[in-house]
């Protein structure tokens, strides 16, 4: 098997995008054979009938895409599920995964540059294209960055390479540690290296961040990974944060719902606890600083939060 596509389902928040999603998938994948690459789901929702898996259906049986769907019986959050697809794409021996969200629309050619840049180059581990914003609700498309790739600042920071920004090519020779988590090609023997006991993701992170704990330890690994500018997918970012400085940020949060913003913080803190001896004393020094600002958000404006210390504090002693 040449490529094994993944993307992840869930409730109303996916259906919405699947009848152009699944059409710009099946062009961009018009330059392989249907031999040649598998489509996997996996289905999220809080029941296992629902709208997505009609909608699925429907739409595989236009597209002829040969979808497999797979759905528990609750959602395991995303990096698990991955997890699942991941191992499935193991079993048939395919050479690359591609990671994607359903809230995406693909150029017809985005898919070949990526894979042709891996066919190509065998010290690069991953790729990812540039991720343009998917103004969804008033369909069209835009040329501000959602994201190139993501960069790693002291202090464990994450960045999305040139989000927000609008673009004018001033990214496409930047280097990235590893594609975002909204679409990355990945080499399945890169992905095996940095595994642990069938787990890519690390299932500790639910939702959210957990492609930033997978790019660490691509870091850890000394993999290589490349941002392909000439290929182009669109994303529309329901929980985007365009903007800049201390109070962009907190308008950001304000504007989230309670969930993400615990698994935001709780999973932003596993980071520090998993990796704060492996940086720097000057990036230990931010980590500490940052763990005391989201202490005092959490205390002013985000008490819910203050309830998660005791499980932190329980895994900082288990690590």
């Amino acid at each position: 098997m040449k490529l094994s596509i993944g993307f992840i389902t869930y409730n109303k928040a996916s259906l919405k995008y699947l009848a152009e999603f699944l059409p710009s998938l099946k062009k961009a994948l018009s330059f392989l054979s249907s031999s040649e690459y598998q489509v996997m789901v996996y289905d999220n929702s809080d029941e296992q009938k629902n709208e997505n898996r009609l909608a699925l259906e429907f739409f595989d049986y236009k597209y002829q895409l040969k979808i497999e769907y797979y759905s528990g019986e609750e959602n395991i959050g995303f990096g698990a599920a991955y997890n699942v697809l991941i191992n499935k794409a193991k079993k048939t021996e395919a050479k690359y995964f591609l990671i994607i969200n359903p809230d995406t629309l693909l150029e017809s050619d985005s898919i070949s540059k990526l894979v042709s840049v891996l066919d190509k180059d065998d010290s690069v581990d991953a790729v990812s294209p540039k991720v343009l914003r998917w103004d969804h609700k008033n369909s069209k498309t835009t040329k501000q960055i959602d994201t190139c790739g993501l960069i790693l600042k002291p202090g464990i920071q994450f960045k999305d390479l040139g989000q927000g920004k609008i673009d004018k090519g001033q990214y496409d020779d930047r280097e990235i540690i590893a594609p975002s988590g909204a679409v990355g090609l990945f080499k399945m023997s890169s992905l095996q290296k940095i595994s642990k006991q069938g787990q890519y993701f690390d299932p500790d992170f639910f939702m959210y961040k957990e492609d930033c704990d997978l790019a660490y330890r691509f870091k850890q690994a000394k993999m290589e990974s490349k941002l392909v500018s000439e290929s182009v997918i669109y994303h529309d970012r329901t929980t985007a944060f365009y903007g800049g400085g201390f109070l962009s940020f907190i308008r950001n949060r304000s504007e989230q719902n309670k969930q993400v913003k615990m698994w935001s913080f709780k999973n932003q803190h596993l980071l520090y606890i998993k990796y704060f001896t492996k940086e720097s004393f000057f990036s230990q020094m931010f980590i500490i600083i940052r763990v005391f600002e989201y202490f005092i958000l959490a205390l002013i404006l985000e008490q819910y939060n203050l309830k998660l210390y005791k499980n932190l504090l329980k895994k900082i002693s288990i690590d």
